[in-house]
């Protein structure tokens, strides 16, 4: 996990926003790359060179900085900015993650360093699911939890309302200064002035398919845990709750007819363990704990593949390409479509961690490789 540094200077926050933007920079890569370099202006310079040597077939395209300059100016005439993982104020239960290294905020930011709870569900809500999420939400904010959710129509739209007076944090597939679906205009303006927004995407980015499993993933990172209000099993709520449970975060579900689709989602997640949850007290009693705890300790369980460590303090980086050029092939042997643990390449290549981190760091940057939850890898076709 990177430290607190209170703030960062203008310059090192262009820096930050200008790696985040450049290609094939996803969060896992930024973080491996403040971890070797230990400054993004270092890891600016040095993305060349990595790509080149992972086999890129063209230069890599890295965001310039009259770009993040300008995403900056737009933020600020909105009301808004960039708050980095390294800054005071950012979420602690998301922080401990190392899975968002930059967010877009809009709003009241000190939300984010409050406990908080996601509630999410169905788009096609009943209004008894409706009204189920709006008691809920209603009642965690009522004992000082911020309720976060994504501003979906149905039950996301429900538990914002009724956490408007208490706190609320909305999370956006899309730009902060995009408003969807369209018909929650209202309650985007009403989060905006008493709540918090927040996004990683540029301003002017419109919501895409692609972008929902991100704004899933932050969902949960910023919650000590997620209620699934209605849900059909194939739904986004069921992935933000299996994105909880790798967080390390705790589950709960609202049981529902087995005659109504919406309510396959949560009683498939009680049988695998989920809280059942009929009441706002529920949620508080599980989490009383939790909220008394060090952030640090939220972790993910040991049922799930940790991450790869930060490896920068235990190891020194490989330079040259003596070493690396026999190391590439070996493990590009080891690498398939299929997504494999870095642990089992570990084992299969008999190479040291600090090469195996640096060859995938360098085939990612390439455009070559493919990260996917658990610390699996896999070969880009």
């Amino acid at each position: 996990m990177l430290q607190d540094n209170s703030t960062l200077t203008d310059h090192e926050r262009l820096d930050w926003l200008r790696l985040y933007r450049s290609e094939n920079v996803g969060p896992a890569t930024f973080f491996r790359l403040i971890e070797r370099f230990g400054t993004a202006g270092r890891a600016l310079a040095a993305l060349p060179d990595l790509a080149r040597r992972g086999g890129g077939r063209r230069p890599i395209r890295i965001c310039p900085a009259d770009a993040a300059e300008a995403e900056l100016a737009a933020l600020r005439r909105l009301g808004g900015g960039i708050m980095a993982s390294v800054e005071r104020g950012f979420s602690p239960a998301l922080r401990v993650l190392d899975t968002v290294p930059l967010l877009v905020v809009l709003g009241d930011a000190g939300l984010l360093a409050k406990d908080a709870v996601a509630v999410v569900g169905a788009r096609n809500a009943s209004a008894n699911g409706r009204r189920m999420a709006q008691m809920l939400a209603g009642g965690l904010g009522l004992d000082g939890l911020v309720v976060v959710s994504g501003m979906a129509r149905g039950i996301d739209t429900a538990a914002h309302q009724a956490a408007l007076g208490s706190g609320t944090v909305a999370v956006l597939a899309g730009g902060i200064d995009v408003v969807y679906p369209p018909e929650n205009r209202d309650l985007y303006e009403r989060i905006r002035a008493s709540g918090c927004l927040v996004s990683e995407m540029p301003p002017g980015t419109q919501p895409q398919a692609a972008h929902f499993p991100r704004r899933n993933r932050l969902i949960a990172g910023l919650a000590l845990g997620v209620v699934v209000v209605e849900a059909t099993v194939r739904s986004g709520s069921l992935i933000t709750a299996r994105l909880a449970l790798e967080q390390g975060r705790e589950v709960f579900a609202v049981p529902g007819s087995p005659l109504d689709p919406r309510g396959q989602g949560p009683n498939s997640l009680i049988k695998q363990g989920a809280l059942l949850t009929e009441q706002a007290i529920d949620v508080l009693d599980a989490l009383s704990g939790m909220r008394t705890r060090n952030p640090a300790e939220i972790r993910p369980p040991p049922s799930f593949p940790p991450r790869e460590a930060p490896i920068a303090a235990a190891f020194s980086f490989p330079e040259g390409d003596a070493e690396l050029a026999p190391a590439r092939t070996n493990l590009l042997r080891a690498l398939t479509a299929a997504p494999v643990t870095v642990d089992e390449i570990l084992r299969q290549c008999q190479l040291s961690p600090a090469v195996v981190s640096t060859v995938l760091l360098e085939l990612e940057l390439a455009g070559r490789l493919d990260r996917h939850p658990g610390n699996q890898v896999s070969l880009r076709h």
